[in-house]
């Protein structure tokens, strides 16, 4: 007997039973697979939208976050970190002002780059975020907004639900492929019932958060320029097979690498707000804390946190202050000049220097619990800020950070 071919079967045919892909909102509402409250959020059948009703609820993140908290491995407390100041403050500015544009971490092997990096977790300040948003929607800020939470705010609704969540930090691998970085579509879903049903990726994951990349100048070319789109518009934009999805990317990119293993590409590193140098502990005492500070972790790693919870407190108060009286701190027009022909006598191209330059030394007089920059808050950061935007000669000897110190002191004397 005959049967009738139905492109849809077909289509759904050559997909395993155990398929994960996200279910359009129709679909799953009418199979009651997602609660009513979640049900119409802006699905039209016939039209193309994004869809996303993998994303949890407020008490489903709850309760995801409290037990992946218990199974992670635990972190190495940042207030226990010994040595690597520029390091730290290059970080805690970026906290305080995203803003800034990231901080790129160089460095010998061993020096606790990456083990830094991650002890900020613990210190990171909540937001308003839309509750089961993908994106990490602002429900204030229409930039760094979803497609779904833009469209609703448009036509007028005001009961969106708003939770707070910890600002997130997610790693990007090496072997990552594009496909896991920007996000893809569901072709099928596209094609059989018009639903741009979207997986996002990791760039979607790190909107409004930090994205940190180890051993940055061993990435690929390809995911090199995925970055480098996204941290010059602010957007991730996915096209596949005519059909086109754009959402927020405003991250805070941190990457590590040893010069050793490579250079970094010019146009990415002009990407990082400011470079940190990090340089191996020579001094004997010093040496033998770290490794009985962590002999110490090793061995007991919730008592050794413990041993730090109040400083980490104190710490992150300190931060949370700083970011909420950021916008008060005032920088003289006579300095702001002075950093300018600093940047021009440098040869450094384009302006990012002096926006970094002045953002940075905002962010450490309002970490110092002041409301107005001084010289020697411009002195701390100006080195980190204009290092890496110098133009390299190879025969020149003296360190680049040198340089923008001497710059420095010529034209503020």
């Amino acid at each position: 007997m005959a049967s009738t071919f139905s492109p849809t079967s077909a289509a759904r045919a050559l997909l395993p039973a155990s398929t994960s892909r996200p279910l359009s909102l129709a679909a799953a509402a009418s199979s009651g697979r997602i609660p009513p409250s979640r049900k119409g959020l802006g699905f039209r059948r016939g039209r193309f939208t994004v869809c996303n009703v993998a994303a949890p609820t407020a008490a489903e993140k709850e309760a995801t976050a409290s037990g992946a908290k218990e199974s992670q491995r635990p972190v190495y407390p940042f207030a226990a970190i010994v040595g690597q100041d520029e390091m730290k403050l290059c970080l805690l500015l970026n906290v305080i002002d995203p803003k800034i544009g990231g901080v790129m971490i160089m460095g010998d092997r061993g020096t606790g780059k990456s083990t830094t990096v991650r002890s900020l977790v613990d210190l990171l300040p909540d937001i308003r975020v839309v509750v089961g948003d993908p994106f990490n929607s602002d429900p204030d800020d229409p930039e760094v907004m979803g497609p779904e939470v833009r469209e609703r705010v448009l036509q007028g609704d005001t009961s969106l639900p708003v939770t707070t969540a910890k600002i997130t930090m997610v790693d990007l691998p090496l072997g990552a492929t594009e496909d896991r970085v920007c996000g893809t579509i569901d072709i099928e879903k596209a094609l059989t019932e018009g639903v741009k049903a979207f997986e996002p990726g990791l760039l979607a994951k790190a909107n409004r958060g930090i994205l940190y990349v180890d051993e940055v100048n061993l990435l690929d070319d390809h995911l090199v320029d995925v970055l480098l789109d996204s941290a010059a518009s602010g957007w991730n934009t996915v096209e596949r097979e005519g059909i086109s999805i754009s959402h927020p990317a405003r991250f805070i990119l941190i990457g590590s690498g040893n010069p050793e293993e490579g250079e970094l590409r010019p146009q990415l590193l002009d990407r990082f707000g400011m470079h940190a140098q990090v340089g191996t502990v020579r001094d004997a005492e010093l040496r033998v804390k770290i490794v009985e500070e962590r002999a110490r972790f090793d061995r007991d790693p919730k008592a050794f946190r413990d041993s730090y919870k109040e400083e980490q407190e104190k710490l992150q108060d300190q931060i949370s202050s700083a970011r909420s009286n950021l916008g008060a701190v005032q920088i003289d027009h006579d300095l702001r000049v002075k950093i300018s022909k600093v940047c021009s006598e440098l040869n450094v191209d384009g302006l990012r220097g002096d926006i970094v330059t002045n953002r940075a030394s905002k962010a450490l007089a309002s970490l110092k619990g002041r409301d107005k920059v001084t010289v020697e808050d411009i002195a701390t950061v100006i080195p980190n800020c204009l290092r890496h935007r110098l133009r390299k000669d190879p025969l020149e000897s003296i360190d680049s950070g040198l340089l923008v110190i001497e710059k420095f002191y010529e034209i503020f004397s």
